[in-house]
């Protein structure tokens, strides 16, 4: 292995070092799962796999083990994707770091204007899609879970309306002291305060409990 080779390998890897980092910063300061770390280690790995495929491999298909990154960063990219209350999670995390790798196999294969661009774009989707314009954001919905009594059957239709919603999901019942105690989940476009809740609550004692379940985005 020549001197030659090995800068040539040392520089692809530091630029992949490089672009990694600068997508898991800015993942970071959103506080997510996957953040410097993860990004830099994904991009050097991938770079490090796309390197081995080009110079250890001169007999052989060198696109072979380049070709088994995209399916082996699926694993990583599955264990950040999660189903929780209705709603998945993790899908822009996941598909982060499918990207990273295939700019630190691009940093590999030795096209650096190629991973530079796509790391600036990469991280400017990101920006420009967390701007508070609601152009770029779907209808957003905050859930609620609202435990109450209801005797007389018309209590539900009075929640209905005090939080502007037309139906109830995962409904479930239960008895107590001759009471029909119901827990169920709204969900409301109307941003509800820490102070409308108390009031709800001050204003309505059929009412037990009121509480947020936001989601991640």
């Amino acid at each position: 292995m020549d001197l030659q080779l090995i800068l040539t390998c040392s520089f692809r890897l530091a630029l992949a070092l490089v672009l990694g980092f600068s997508i898991g910063f800015e993942r970071k300061m959103r506080f997510k799962e996957a953040g410097i770390r993860t990004h830099t280690i994904v991009c050097i790995g991938s770079c490090l796999y796309m390197l081995i495929s080009l110079f250890a491999f001169t007999n052989a298909d060198t696109s072979r083990v380049a070709a088994q990154i995209v399916s082996g960063i699926g694993f990583i990219g599955a264990g950040m994707i999660f189903y929780h209350k209705e709603v998945v999670h993790g899908l822009t995390t996941a598909a982060g770091i499918w990207a990273t790798a295939a700019i630190g196999m691009t940093a590999g294969a030795g096209w650096y204007a190629v991973a530079v661009v796509a790391t600036v774009l990469i991280i400017l989707v990101q920006c420009v899609m967390h701007l508070n314009v609601r152009l770029f954001h779907s209808h957003h919905f905050v859930k609620m879970n609202v435990v109450f009594t209801d005797e007389n059957g018309d209590v539900s239709q009075r929640i209905k309306e005090l939080f502007k919603v037309e139906r109830f999901t995962r409904i479930s019942a239960k008895r107590e002291n001759d009471v029909v105690v119901y827990s169920v989940v709204i969900s409301t476009d109307k941003i509800i305060t820490a102070s409308e809740i108390n009031k709800l609550l001050l204003d309505n004692p059929e009412i037990r409990s009121i509480a947020r379940q936001d989601d991640d985005f």
